[in-house]
């Protein structure tokens, strides 16, 4: 069954703030293989210009999913989580991610179409630090598949 359409423009409330953690943006650089100092040498990210270590650009994708998911358990909207595979993912930055940040994300549905059977669903997480600065905005494309025989 095709999600409804009326939930495209529903924003959900901002998460509990998810602070960003030197160990965290280390573990998270060493896992995509990303071997830049500025990621885990505080000197080398301060050559640089910024104050602490700094996060890879795909960092956020942890919170911002994380943030999604008040969208898809919503019980109100009907999606089959089971049958739910990640299609794309795009960001937009003002500032890198840093350690100390302490950021939330406001989640709101940006659209909802129906493709083959399969559910698509457009997410846009807008990520703002504890003093209320725009820090990034994800947007996250779920496809929910089509179930068998349908």
């Amino acid at each position: 069954m095709a999600l409804d359409q009326s939930f495209v423009g529903r924003t959900y409330p901002p998460t509990a703030p998810y602070e960003v953690g030197r160990e965290k943006i280390r573990e998270f650089a060493e896992a995509v293989g990303d071997a830049n100092p500025a990621y885990v040498d505080r000197e080398a990210a301060q050559r640089l210009g910024h104050v602490d270590v700094i996060a890879p650009p795909t960092f956020v994708f942890a919170i911002s999913f994380k943030a999604a998911g008040d969208v898809v358990h919503d019980p109100e909207l009907g999606l089959d989580y089971s049958r739910v595979v990640h299609g794309d993912q795009k960001f937009a930055y003002t500032r890198p991610v840093r350690a100390g940040d302490k950021l939330t994300v406001t989640s709101t549905i940006e659209g909802i179409k129906s493709l083959a059977g399969n559910d698509i669903i457009d997410v846009r997480g807008e990520v703002h630090d504890e003093a209320g600065e725009h820090v990034v905005t994800a947007w996250t494309k779920l496809v929910s598949r089509a179930a068998e025989g349908a």
